[in-house]
């Protein structure tokens, strides 16, 4: 019985484990532990590689997003963390993503569309959010917290340039002790996203480049 099995044994909390295989992949063997939230019945997913108890553990907390990872979009910059952040992780040997299924920070696909669908007429991604009702971000951070620590992770050097995102996993009990910041790939279509996002909220966003805003 793997260590995660019997540390989910003795804790009760938002998650429980449901399973867990070896994953080969491009970049080399990593584990996919699934989780499922007791409350809402989503799963989520951790994968793992090396030795992740302890502290000063390499995280991304990554949320779902379809349009950017399945489909291809360049409206935001989503897959390029996703990937950049496992390309990390590999190459130092050890860390833990965590992908959660909150879609469109926490709001859906069907609406995260509907969103576009107003960006399309001009509107910023936060004023096309509340348009439709929603506010700016409804992602959680209290079901990756207890993933990380039912995997054994204490203190995390977080993947991230949501200072945010530090923040609720500290109140939920998983301290950062320092950020790693991967540059963002800018194109015509997202570098407005990207501009908002770290003019409106404060993400410190570095970017491989800076192109000209695509009109419209």
């Amino acid at each position: 019985m793997s260590n995660v099995v019997s540390v989910t044994e003795r804790v009760k909390r938002h998650v429980e484990l449901y399973s867990e295989a070896p994953l080969p992949t491009e970049r080399g063997l990593f584990r996919a532990v699934v989780f499922r939230d007791q409350k809402t019945g989503a799963e989520h997913v951790a994968m793992t590689f090396g030795d992740v108890q302890g502290e000063g553990v390499p995280v991304r907390v990554h949320s779902e997003c379809l349009t950017s990872e399945v489909l291809g979009s360049l409206k935001c910059d989503c897959r390029a963390q996703l990937d950049r952040s496992l390309d990390y992780i590999a190459q130092n040997g050890r860390g833990v993503l965590v992908y959660l299924r909150q879609e469109g920070r926490g709001i859906g696909l069907g609406n995260k569309i509907r969103a576009y669908a107003l960006q399309a007429q001009g509107h910023d991604t936060y004023e096309a959010n509340r348009l439709l009702g929603f506010p700016d971000d409804l992602r959680r951070y209290d079901v990756a917290a207890d993933i990380l620590k039912l995997l054994g992770v204490t203190i995390a050097d977080l993947i991230t340039n949501n200072p945010l995102k530090i923040e609720g996993l500290a109140e939920a009990g998983i301290p950062v002790r320092r950020r790693i910041q991967l540059a963002s790939p800018a194109n015509p279509h997202n570098i407005g996203y990207l501009n908002t996002k770290r003019d409106r909220t404060g993400h410190l966003i570095a970017l491989d480049d800076q192109p000209t805003a695509r009109a419209g």
